[in-house]
């Protein structure tokens, strides 16, 4: 078969199954069968660079980072619309309908997505832009990141010459949640909810980390096209739908009654969809009644949106439990009767720490008033005290691990109380990711998955336990095989000379990241050096704080940090710095570097800076001594030139490390 013409059947069978796998959620091959079908696609293209398009599915991985998104003028204004809080309002809409109109009308009811508004942008069926909502006027152009939207159709059959619809982008429940939990695992903060994530993610600079976010898209209006017209907005959803758009569940209405029913249904229904929705749109149907009403100068005249109340129900406290989280956070959590609340059955909610339960004065026997925050997270909102029975007690949490002994300390920036213990069970999978990861002992192939496959296995329970894997052992995990396992091993073996900076970012102690461990491991050389160190030392070295002394002589004084350095010492890992201290030519000089180097990697580059007493930093201020500017510098570049900050060229930087 001709290249050209593999590549076009290629790109049409996998952007079939890709509608039938995140559309329509009805695959007919199995994911192996589309990844050979992927990576034929991408082989044929790496090898005929000339023939990749924007459109081809192996574009969706996202181009470039950007420096910045660039205003869209909307060529059809994305208007918002009227909000209402109770059936009344509802049926004073239809009363307004029935006087502003004298002919028969109908309604659309769909469900309000809690998503991120978006103009999506077709010329002969390509997609060529997408942005953003902004003020209804103006937007901002985020089409690489749209183009990593599985759900989102890049190409479309039977379309107009020009085609502008309008969408929300959503990530699902199940998505969010996981994402939660591998933020939990890494030490991050928890995102609040599905909407902020989706739109934190689409306003992404990076379109890889968008892709990673695995957002969807549901379109709810033809905003203009360039076809043959259409009488009614249902009309618009059904042709959506067969150009392969992943379109708004709807229904038709005669009367007013009828769509407080559907609305009333659509909340009872709220739990099953994948997506978030915070309310149901009423509209009128015919496009030629809607043309007449118009619109104020807020928004459209024939349409509201009802929100949904959020629901709230008792349930009285059966117990309160604290569990330990993968970030060693001690979180308390009510256990109560299950009551069935925004569409599923809820026995807990989170009290959040000791300063919230302090605050409702909760207790167990207590009935409290439920809600689930942002429509996910099970909360207490207050406890009816006319119901306490006698004889309950404050509640107040453990001054000991549950899990693992060790002493808690309270957060100094906030009311958390954390574990201490580096070997605590319930932190084995976040320290030990930590501990394999690039910054740290840079441990390659030993990512989340295979750290959770370790544990599970029994074969890991902490960092000192990878140095005494056998291949054979790793070969029977799950995705791994004698190849693998052996590159695995090879490496954990390789990271024991890792040195003495990348092992103390390696044991996570709070405020230790890689450059405090970089001053640290050339202050004192040797991990026993410093570990003899008392806090008044420890503040005597720059960059090195009081709170963060206390953290570092807190973290080696605890036993099962002790245990932990001598499984390590006898496993050979390595104690002493690598980092040779040349001489302090750039002592209190910080440069920031930007663009790509001929040379030096950046990291290559920090260590040399470092070497010479210097310190770097990511972003430029007056404060900045010098940029370091390489190939396609960007916004780094132009800010340093308007604040007169000294640019470094690599030549110039090459003589400055002679």
């Amino acid at each position: 078969m001709d290249v050209q013409k593999e590549i076009e059947a290629l790109r049409r069978e996998i952007e079939h199954h890709s509608r039938l796998y995140y559309v329509l959620d009805a695959p007919e091959i199995s994911d192996y069968a589309f990844d050979m079908l992927m990576q034929r696609l991408k082989k044929l293209e790496e090898e005929h660079p000339e023939l990749v398009t924007r459109d081809s599915p192996t574009q969706r991985v996202g181009g470039e980072a950007l420096s910045q998104f660039e205003p869209v003028t909307h060529q059809v204004p994305l208007e918002s619309l009227t909000d209402v809080f109770s059936e009344e309002e509802l049926f004073a809409f239809g009363e307004r309908m029935d006087s502003l109109l004298a002919e028969e009308h109908e309604y659309d009811v769909e469900p309000k997505i809690d998503g991120l508004s978006m103009s999506l942008e077709y010329e002969n069926g390509v997609f060529v832009r997408g942005a953003t909502r902004g003020d209804g006027l103006t937007g901002e152009n985020v089409t690489e990141n749209l183009r990593t939207v599985r759900s989102l159709p890049l190409r479309i059959k039977n379309a107009p010459e020009r085609l502008i619809v309008r969408g929300e982008v959503y990530m699902s429940k199940a998505v969010f949640q996981e994402l939660n939990a591998l933020r939990e695992v890494n030490g991050e903060p928890l995102l609040a909810n599905p909407r902020n994530a989706a739109a934190g993610s689409m306003r992404q600079l990076d379109p890889k980390i968008a892709a990673s976010r695995k957002l969807d898209i549901v379109c709810f209006n033809l905003q203009y096209s360039s076809g043959a017209p259409f009488a009614t907005h249902t009309e618009t959803l059904d042709a959506l739908r067969e150009m392969g758009f992943p379109v708004v569940p709807y229904a038709r209405c005669g009367r007013v009654s009828e769509c407080v029913e559907r609305i009333r249904q659509l909340g009872e229904e709220r739990g099953s969809f994948a997506y978030d929705i915070d309310g149901a749109v009423i509209k009128i149907n015919s496009l030629a009644q809607r043309s007449a009403l118009g619109s104020t100068a807020k928004a459209p005249r024939w349409a509201v949106a009802f929100k949904y109340p959020p629901e709230k129900k008792e349930s009285r406290v059966l117990d309160i439990v604290v569990q330990v989280g993968r970030t060693g956070v001690l979180t308390p959590k009510a256990v109560v009767e299950p009551v069935r609340l925004a569409g599923t059955t809820v026995s807990a909610a989170t009290l959040h720490n000791q300063d919230n339960i302090d605050r409702l004065d909760i207790r167990i026997g207590d009935t409290v008033l439920l809600q689930k925050a942002g429509e996910i997270i099970p909360e207490v909102l207050s406890v009816n005290k006319a119901k306490r029975p006698e004889g309950t007690e404050p509640f107040r949490l453990p001054l000991i691990c549950p899990e693992c002994g060790s002493p808690v300390v309270r957060d100094e920036d906030g009311a958390a109380l954390r574990c201490t213990s580096p070997e605590c069970p319930a932190q084995r999978l976040r320290n030990l990711a930590h501990f394999a990861s690039r910054e740290a002992m840079d441990i390659e192939g030993l990512g989340i998955s295979v750290c959770e496959s370790l544990i599970n296995s029994g074969l890991v329970q902490t960092a000192a336990d990878l140095y005494s894997l056998e291949p054979a052992q790793v070969a029977e995990l799950d995705r791994m095989g004698e190849k693998s396992a052996a590159k695995l091993i090879a490496a954990i073996d390789k990271s024991r000379q890792a040195g003495l900076a990348r092992l103390l970012c390696a044991f996570g102690i709070r405020q230790v990241g890689q450059k405090a461990a970089k001053v640290l491991a050339a202050h004192f050389g040797d991990l026993d050096a410093l570990m003899a160190a008392g806090e008044e030392e420890l503040t005597l070295i720059p960059d090195i704080g009081a709170v963060t002394a206390g953290f570092i002589t807190g973290w080696f004084q605890n036993p099962q940090s002790r245990h932990l350095i001598e499984r390590l010492r006898a496993a050979g890992v390595n104690f002493r710095s690598l980092e040779e201290k040349k001489d302090s030519r750039f002592a209190g000089l910080t440069f920031v570097l930007t663009g790509t180097l001929e040379r030096y990697t950046r990291d290559e580059a920090s260590a040399i800076i470092e070497s010479f007493g210097g310190k770097t930093a990511s972003s430029v201020s007056k404060k900045t001594s010098f940029v370091l500017a390489g190939e396609n510098a960007g916004s780094k570049l132009t800010k340093a030139e308007s604040l007169g900050v000294p640019i470094l060229t690599e030549a110039e930087f090459e003589e400055k490390i002679q």
